[in-house]
């Protein structure tokens, strides 16, 4: 591993320069929030699509280290009950979308450059975070431990052509709740698909939760830290074409506390296991 990458990965695991504001979305029309660097004009931005059940303020640390960076970043706060609408979700985020680009953002020092849009969802907003980016041009999508949907995004994921990052946490991603192999396969353009150490998806989650209270494993710090590294550098990477980052883009960086994935080996050796168990003629 490149030393120069090592730190970077560590720095991006960390606040960056920028200070941080933070903005409510109702006032557009749509539930959410909105955090921001204090200034800069063509600014790059995303809409992160939070897990189920889980609003987004179990989020708030992740967003505001996104905007530290210099990204702006908006996040609907809707379809956080227990039977919610993917497909209501995606459409949310394409509605948060707009308002980035169309409403005045802050006290009038802030601008968000077109084609310097992408979606980041976690868990089932990771597959509506898919869906949205089938019904308009973004330039980077992020799929941060993936849960099924309903439709599936799987089904969605050839019609997208964007650079695509695709997180799975090392302790879940053969579960039947994950179905990152399924996106990294079937991904219209390039995609890396990447496992964290010793991870599940629900290290992802800030704070306590009303699923901890059923049992459900509540948020782990080192997770966080290392998807926020991989997130940020891929966004900066794709979204600004900052060459500094660009190792966070390419399939055969090796990014600390991280295992790179090929889906296509993954599905050859589903397949043999699945054939193992079969029962001999």
């Amino acid at each position: 591993m490149a030393p120069k990458l090592k730190s970077l990965a560590r720095a991006l695991s960390k606040r960056g320069p920028n200070r941080v504001l933070r903005g409510n979305l109702a006032i557009a029309g749509q539930p959410g929030v909105v955090y921001t660097p204090e200034s800069g004009f063509n600014l790059p931005a995303v809409v992160f699509a939070h897990g189920w059940m889980n609003g987004v303020g179990h989020y708030a640390k992740t967003l505001e280290h996104l905007a530290s960076w210099g990204i702006i970043v908006a996040a609907p706060n809707s379809e956080r009950g227990p039977v919610p609408s993917h497909l209501g979700l995606a459409t949310d985020l394409q509605s948060t979308l707009d308002i980035c680009l169309g409403v005045r953002l802050g006290p009038g020092q802030l601008s968000v450059q077109a084609n310097r849009v992408g979606f980041v969802g976690h868990g089932m907003g990771a597959g509506a975070a898919v869906i949205a980016a089938t019904q308009r041009e973004v330039q980077a999508v992020a799929a941060l431990f993936p849960a099924p949907t309903a439709p599936k995004s799987e089904q969605y994921a050839p019609h997208v052509t964007s650079p695509g990052l695709i997180v799975a946490g090392e302790f879940d991603v053969d579960s039947m709740g994950c179905n990152a192999t399924a996106l990294a396969t079937e991904w219209g353009g390039d995609a890396i698909f990447r496992t964290v150490d010793s991870a599940l998806s629900s290290g992802l989650v800030e704070g306590r939760r009303l699923l901890g209270a059923m049992g459900a494993p509540n948020g782990e710090k080192k997770t966080q830290a290392t998807t926020r590294a991989l997130l940020t550098g891929f966004l900066l990477s794709t979204l600004t074409e900052d060459k500094t980052y660009s190792a966070f883009s390419e399939a055969d960086a090796e990014i600390p506390n991280t295992t790179l994935v090929d889906p296509n080996e993954r599905e050859v050796e589903e397949g043999a296991e699945l054939t193992s168990l079969l029962p001999k003629a």
